[in-house]
């Protein structure tokens, strides 16, 4: 997968334009973005080839004299760069009380690196004709495998990335591709009970997603079939372990968007007062970062041009680290985890999660089962809220499994909501499976907006917890 053609030609440009901005500026940099992305679907009444949310070519400046720091979006970088760059100069404005802040980025970005990056890539093996007839063969499969089916959705949604950052000490660029597959059913129970769900499969290979989709639907069809006899849950508190989904919503929800730095300098994430102390069991290990897990989140750089890193989040327990954009970084004194991302180029660059995760642990999970007398096995996430002030958390479980005398037996309940005090939820775990999974297909919003690809997920956790 070669860089596109659209950067490729733009770069002696932007080379030009730091060194220009570089002698106002004691730091300066700039991000060229050209993403493409689709989605191809084909349904019971329609089917249809469309571009993804993320499709976009564009530019980004971030820039910084000292004090303020500076964001500067355009869609394409003129001829003359010398105007360019006073024009730039001419529009950026800064409030009074501003001019006294002591920010230096520039310090946290002086690594001299020239590098390209590239994943291999099979997407050029593949029209958009042969995606849609698959999708739609694969769909009419489907519905001639159980008349209580009543419609069938088949989805492949593409992500074709590049992007080269340009600064005063580096010259980087990556191109990676990834792919999410997804089945979803309608389906009537005999009981007359509609219930929707899903399956998927995810890689940066297209042909993995194309070969795995099939061997979902099966499993696809019985689920819904159990779901439809599903049950309302009592709610109370209860012993539950949780399905690597389900991990990774508490994850993501827990300590995912409470340790992004950015509030911390603003005082809105009661972790940043528990750094170095226990929030969970000492069984409980907590990872995120690009380099961390293989998924949709991971990347070779950040938007700020920071490498990709590992960061350990919690070990044993311990609240260690969170995670920060270059600026949070400048503005707290530490050094930036590489989670500096945006929505696009038009947006500014926030701390945001990528892969985050609850590591494995040593348990098994049929011995994990067979400890509980009574609880459920939670699975699928549905959606999560938390509140990083007050560590408030909850989380919308597509359904649960009764688990009886040590045996999980087949009595579904759904929906389930899992809600607490993230702290006495993370401290109730008694056991982590040895297996793992990452979940490679989420999105996720900072607050209502901001909207970037992650992943989440983990081992399966047993653990306490309020069940409504």
């Amino acid at each position: 997968m070669a860089l596109s053609k659209f950067l490729k030609s733009r770069k002696k440009k932007m080379v030009a334009l730091i060194e220009k901005l570089g002698q106002d500026f004691e730091y300066s940099s700039i991000l060229g973005v050209d993403t493409k992305s689709k989605s191809i679907s084909a349904d019971n009444g329609n089917q249809a080839v469309n571009e993804g949310f993320d499709t976009q070519a564009g530019f980004v400046l971030k820039l910084n004299n000292g004090n303020a720091i500076y964001e500067y979006s355009i869609d394409d970088l003129s001829s003359n760069i010398d105007k360019l760059a006073e024009k730039i100069k001419s529009e950026l404005k800064v409030e009074n009380k501003l001019k006294d802040l002591e920010i230096k980025i520039g310090k946290l970005d002086n690594e001299k690196l020239v590098k390209s990056f590239k994943r291999p890539t099979d997407f050029d093996k593949y029209t958009d004709e042969e995606l849609l007839k698959y999708a739609v063969e694969l769909k009419d499969e489907i519905v001639k495998k159980d008349s209580r089916i009543l419609n069938a959705v088949v989805a492949i949604q593409t992500q074709d990335v590049s992007k080269i950052f340009v600064s005063k000490d580096k010259e980087l660029d990556q191109t990676y591709t990834w792919v999410n597959g997804r089945i979803m059913l309608v389906y009537r129970g005999d009981n007359g009970k509609v219930v929707m769900s899903r399956e998927g499969a995810y890689s940066n290979k297209m042909k993995d997603v194309l070969k795995a989709l099939p061997l979902l639907v099966d499993k696809l069809i019985d689920k819904c079939y159990h779901l439809s006899l599903a049950k309302p849950i009592e709610p109370g508190i209860y012993d539950v372990i949780t399905d690597p989904t389900i991990t990774g919503l508490i994850a993501h929800e827990a300590f995912g968007h409470g340790v992004e730095m950015d509030q911390f300098v603003k005082d809105r994430a009661l972790a940043k007062k528990y750094v170095n102390d226990y929030v969970a069991s000492t069984v409980v290990n907590m990872r995120d970062g690009a380099l961390s897990a293989f998924s949709v989140a991971s990347y070779f750089f950040d938007d700020d041009g920071i490498l990709a890193k590992d960061t350990q989040i919690i070990k044993k327990g311990i609240l260690v680290s969170g995670i920060c954009d270059m600026t949070s970084a400048a503005e707290l004194g530490v050094s930036p985890t590489g989670n500096g991302r945006r929505e696009s180029y038009k947006r500014k660059a926030y701390t945001r999660m990528t892969n985050t995760f609850f590591e494995p642990g040593t348990s098994k999970l049929k011995d994990m089962i067979k400890s509980i007398k009574h609880g459920y096995m939670l699975f699928e996430t549905n959606n999560g809220m938390e509140d990083p002030k007050n560590w408030a958390i909850q989380c919308v479980c597509e359904y649960g499994r009764e688990i009886i005398d040590g045996k999980l037996t087949d009595n579904y309940v759904s929906p389930v909501v899992m809600s607490g005090y993230v702290p006495d939820l993370l401290k109730s775990i008694t056991n982590v499976s040895d297996s793992f999974k990452i979940i490679g297909a989420g999105m996720c919003g900072k607050g209502y907006k901001e909207w970037v690809r992650v992943s989440d997920g983990g081992a399966h956790l047993k653990a306490k917890v309020k069940l409504s």
